[in-house]
């Protein structure tokens, strides 16, 4: 896989995460695709579900992207996957796995589908 591809992969999925910190809600957004699939632990969910996570705030507090592995799916998508380790506002450290497919939008990239498996 190219360098190049997990590198840009990494600063995109870094980008939400920074919103999530941020509890910004518009930078979130802008990074999902209207048809934004995620599969949670809690079930299914829309951009909106995955936005109104912020409608109260940053949904997290610190975040570690690790063992990052990027693959792709044909010329104009590819998938991202990797340990995440993070804090809660308030809360103790968790981890899970994340398996996010972007797909090229313009000049960048946006997330079409995104799945979290808690890590043991």
């Amino acid at each position: 896989m190219s360098r190049d591809l997990l590198t840009d992969l990494l600063a995109y999925e870094t980008r939400v995460w920074d919103a999530l910190v941020a509890g910004d809600a518009a930078a979130d957004e802008a990074l999902m695709d209207e048809g934004f699939l995620g599969v949670y632990p809690s079930g299914f969910a829309t951009r909106a579900c995955h936005v109104g996570q912020l409608a109260d705030g940053p949904s997290v507090a610190t975040f570690s992207i690790l063992e990052p592995r990027a693959m792709s799916l044909g010329p104009d998508k590819a998938l991202l996957a990797y340990r995440a380790e993070y804090t809660r506002p308030g809360g103790a450290a968790e981890a899970m796995y994340v398996s996010s497919v972007w797909q090229r939008s313009g000049e960048g990239w946006v997330n079409i589908f995104s799945q979290d498996t808690p890590a043991e």
